[in-house]
């Protein structure tokens, strides 16, 4: 078997490869029989035919080759039957495309059937009968039936012969169209009287291997003499008829006459040496000779048809003629638009001119009727490219961007240029996959967020969110809070963020006194690949909460010396005796202070100030006010709920110093004895603990030490000498201090009086009492007189 291979490749600026070639194969050939070796006709490797999904693309239902990728052969699929496949044409082939995606290419492919000689001739008729006037002349002609084969070329219809050949001969006559007319011509004059019936065999042989042949009978009637046969009145008629006419359409009328009269000269209509499809479509009347219409006429199926018309007459003289009917076409196809191979999904960074869908489209008419222009929707990213052979690719030509639109509905709309235009559409779905082009975006360009001092550890603050436009895992976003500091210490000992959520929690409690507000950052990152990421500023503000009582600077509240206020008794009404000087730590109205007399010796004396502290009397002072006054005054802040502070204010009614000593003495010992017994007797049981322990340690320590050395003079013969520190005194065996000591003693003649008097040595003295202590002196260097001193040793204040 010879097979010829023809191979043109072209690569296109759509960026694909379009490529040609061509082979032939008998027909008849057996199933999985050897097409050609596509693989290496086109130079692809067998791993790219199965990497690029290698499929055939066929405009028709039926597939009679199929393509092996793992051996990169063309197969014969079923059986092919080149007269069923090509009914009207010599030429038979089989058109198909092979595609490959990723990238996308597509090859078109010819596979030519070559005829073998399978179908003998056959005539349309068995037997074939003339009735024929014994006054024929010699030379007369009778047109017989031809023979039918279906193959072609050399296996086609090659010679016919007659036999017997006593009384006629064959005559073959060729036509422009390749078909044969057959003829029998009388050659030697009829009997009637000799021979009434003549029977003979027409036999039709073609010219394949092996040779095949039909026959058909032919029986002749003779008959008394008609000596004119019926004459056509043009050899060829020509004729035009529209597709899809209605039946019973005359299409033409051909006329014939004959120079006899009577039944000699009755003519007879007829169709004859024509196929039978043109039968089914055609008729013609045995009266007039009209050719009609009986079945439906396309175009697209037959596009012209050739029949022959026999008249004869009833003395059995005949005469043919030729009908050429051409079809015309109407615009009654619609494009058929037949999608080769497509991309249901493309990523949103494909390159311009990506091939996304490869279309074919077909139009069955032809002329302007069969001209098709496709086109696509506006305002979409792609467009419509045009190859050859009605091959159209969609591609893109913009960018994409899935976040604008993630999903496509491209309708391709196929029109031709008929009259009226006939169109056809399809919609193509696309979706558009994600990239992680877009990085998360913060709701917010800052957040401030506040929260109330003291809080509960792991109270949610705030959220902040961030949305990502991507999709998918390039859109899930996760929040890291980042490394920072504030005042020296990292930002994670103070808040926390979930990663999943945003939401921030306090990690302790928050007190506003050391910390009012503080920042840190918080990126935001997707989870795609590589991620991308963003962050923002949170402000933190710490509001206050009155959690701390007021604070009282003046006067001091000390365990140390009393600090008493003296007031004139001469002082008028409005005298200032003293300020309580107080502060709050808080801030804003928890820090608002107010002053209130809570408990006072005579309320009807003095008087706070509620703003400033300040306290003044109220009416004059008299000699019958008691000299010792005692204030309590709170101060309370303007906090919910509020808090406070009480100090003591000692005064003092008085004119002179002197006066004062004595009455304040009392005044502190009454006022330090009650508060300091309890005191004093749980360090006097402690003492009492710790010496007898004290005791015991040493007795025994003692014991043991007399042991050890009575053991050493019991072993030595020394002499044992005592050793005596230096400036040691022994007075009496048991003193213990120096030799040398001075002491000073200091008293007070009366302690009811105003005057004081004291022992001088060799400088003067002072003494301060410590209401706190009971007995102990101190010694207090000075230059002057106790009386002469502005401040006493009680320091009283006096503000005149």
């Amino acid at each position: 078997m010879n097979r010829q291979v023809l191979l043109f490749i072209s690569v296109l600026s759509l960026e694909y490869v379009f490529g040609q070639v061509s082979y032939s194969i008998p027909e008849e050939m057996a199933k999985s029989f050897l097409v050609g070796n596509i693989a290496q006709d086109l130079g692809l490797d067998k791993k790219r035919l199965i990497s690029g999904k290698a499929k055939i693309y066929t405009r028709n239902s039926d597939e009679y080759i199929e393509l092996n990728t793992e051996r990169g052969v063309l197969l014969v699929k079923q059986r092919i039957d080149r007269e069923v496949l090509c009914t009207e044409t010599a030429l038979c082939a089989l058109h198909f495309q092979i595609i490959l995606e990723n990238p996308m290419e597509f090859y078109s492919v010819t596979v030519q059937i070559t005829d073998i000689n399978d179908n003998a001739p056959t005539f349309e008729k068995n037997e074939m009968t003339f009735k024929i006037s014994e006054s024929a002349v010699i030379g007369a002609k009778f047109v017989l039936e031809r023979a039918v084969d279906l193959d072609v070329g050399n296996n086609g219809v090659q010679r016919y012969e007659l036999k017997p050949t006593d009384n006629f001969a064959l005559k073959i006559h060729n036509n422009a169209d390749g078909n044969k007319n057959v003829e029998m011509v009388l050659q030697k004059p009829l009997d009637r009287e000799k021979l009434e019936q003549i029977s003979l065999v027409l036999t039709a042989v073609d010219g394949g291997e092996p040779q095949m042949s039909g026959t058909m009978l032919i029986i002749i009637t003779v008959l008394d003499a008609n000596d004119n046969a019926p004459v056509f009145t043009q050899p060829t008629y020509k004729s035009a008829v529209t597709e899809n006419s209605p039946k019973g359409t005359v299409v033409a009328t051909v006329t014939a006459s004959d120079a006899d009269q009577g039944s000699n000269g009755r003519i007879i209509y007829s169709i004859t040496n024509t196929l039978e499809n043109v039968r089914k479509v055609f008729e013609v009347n045995e009266q007039n000779g009209e050719v009609s219409l009986i079945g439906n006429i396309d175009f697209e199926k037959s596009r012209h048809f050739q029949m022959n018309l026999l008249a004869s007459d009833e003395g059995g003289l005949t005469d043919s003629c030729k009908l050429i009917v051409d079809v015309q076409d109407v615009n009654d196809n619609k494009p058929e638009i037949n999608i080769m191979s497509k991309s249901n999904v493309i990523s949103e960074d494909a390159e311009l001119n990506t091939v996304v869908t490869m279309i074919n489209i077909e139009d069955l008419d032809s002329g302007e009727n069969g001209n098709v222009r496709c086109l696509i929707g506006e305002n979409v990213p792609f467009t419509l490219k045009t190859s050859n052979n009605n091959f159209y690719s969609l591609v893109t030509d913009s960018e994409l961007d899935r976040e604008r639109s993630s999903e496509y509905n491209i309708t391709v709309t196929c029109s031709d240029e008929g009259v009226p235009s006939l169109s056809s559409s399809v919609t193509l779905t696309l979706q558009i996959s994600d990239v992680n082009d877009n990085a998360p975006v913060f709701e917010s360009s800052s957040y401030e967020a506040y929260i109330v001092e003291n809080n509960t550890p792991g109270l949610s603050i705030f959220t902040v969110r961030a949305r990502d436009a991507d999709w998918n895992q390039n859109a899930r976003v996760s929040y890291i809070l980042e490394d920072s500091s504030v005042n020296g210490v990292p930002v994670s000992s103070y808040v926390s963020i979930s990663a999943d959520s945003g939401v921030i929690h306090a990690v302790h409690s928050f007190d506003y006194e050391q910390i009012k507000d503080f920042h840190f950052r918080v990126k935001v990152q997707d989870g795609g690949s590589p991620p991308l990421s963003s962050n923002v500023t949170v402000k933190i503000l710490i509001q206050d909460q009155n959690d701390n009582p007021p604070q009282v600077l003046y006067p001091v509240q000390t365990g140390g010396s009393l600090v008493a206020e003296m007031v004139p008794r001469s002082a008028d009404v409005g005298y200032l005796v003293t300020k309580v000087v107080a502060v709050d730590v808080d801030s804003g109205q928890n820090a608002w202070l107010s002053y209130k007399l809570q408990k006072a010796t005579d309320r009807a004396l003095f008087e706070v100030g509620l703003q400033n502290g300040e306290i003044r009397t109220i009416r004059q002072v008299t000699d019958k006010d008691a000299v010792k006054q005692r204030l309590t005054v709170i101060v309370e802040d303007n906090g919910q709920p509020s808090r406070s502070a009480t100090v003591i204010v000692n005064v003092v009614v008085a004119d002179s110093f002197p006066e004062v000593l004595s009455e304040f003495t009392d005044f502190t010992q009454d006022k330090e004895y009650n508060d300091n017994l309890t005191f004093y007797l749980v360090l006097a049981l402690a003492v009492v603990c710790f010496l007898f322990i004290t005791c015991l340690v040493v007795i025994i320590s003692v014991k043991i030490y007399r042991w050890r050395q009575s053991r050493i003079m019991f072993h030595s013969n020394l002499p044992v000498i005592p050793y005596y520190p230096p400036r040691y005194s022994d007075t009496l065996g048991t003193g213990t201090l120096q030799h040398v000591y001075n002491y000073e003693v200091c008293r007070t003649t009366d302690s009811r009086k105003s005057d004081c008097k004291f022992g001088t040595a060799r400088s003067q003295n002072v003494l301060i009492m410590d209401p706190s202590s009971t007995g102990t002196m101190q010694r207090i260097q000075s230059e002057k007189s106790i009386l002469d001193e502005p401040d006493s040793p009680l320091e009283v204040r006096n503000y005149m």
